[in-house]
């Protein structure tokens, strides 16, 4: 056997043992990805395409009232130079950010060119700590 038969042979080998996937066997951390995890971490959320190029936040305003509930009032933008219209919910959660069963049904918004509209939403119950406001494309 020469030493060329004797390279192409373990290098053949080499390449079988890779192949058939020689890796250390256990558990497998997760993988967090902001993909699939913004809902829950972020305070407002533009579900669809058209609304992430054409609207925009401005400022949360956060207070809890004398009943205990928690109001938010959000200033969405109209970054285009064109009327549009989307829709807009709030979900409320609580202090470890589950939701509390309290979620908005969607409200139509027509924002104006380049205007800026205050909107208001209210928690139904005391539970409520956090929230996610979410904005999708008017259906």
């Amino acid at each position: 056997m020469n030493i060329k038969t004797s390279l192409l042979l373990t290098a053949a080998t080499a390449g079988l043992v890779l192949l058939a996937g020689c890796t250390t066997p256990g558990p497998f951390t997760p993988q967090d990805t902001t993909r699939y995890t913004v809902e829950n971490t972020e305070k407002f959320v533009l579900l669809d395409q058209p609304t992430q190029a054409s609207v925009t936040c401005t400022g949360l305003q956060e207070r809890t009232l004398a009943d205990g509930r928690l109001e938010v009032v959000a200033n969405v933008k109209n970054r285009e130079a064109r009327r549009i219209e989307v829709q807009i919910n709030a979900v409320f959660k609580d202090e470890q950010g589950f939701s509390t069963g309290d979620e908005t049904p969607f409200q139509t918004l027509i924002l104006a060119e380049n205007s800026t509209e205050a909107v208001r939403f209210t928690a139904m119950n005391t539970l409520a700590k956090k929230y996610t406001l979410r904005v999708r494309q008017a259906r």
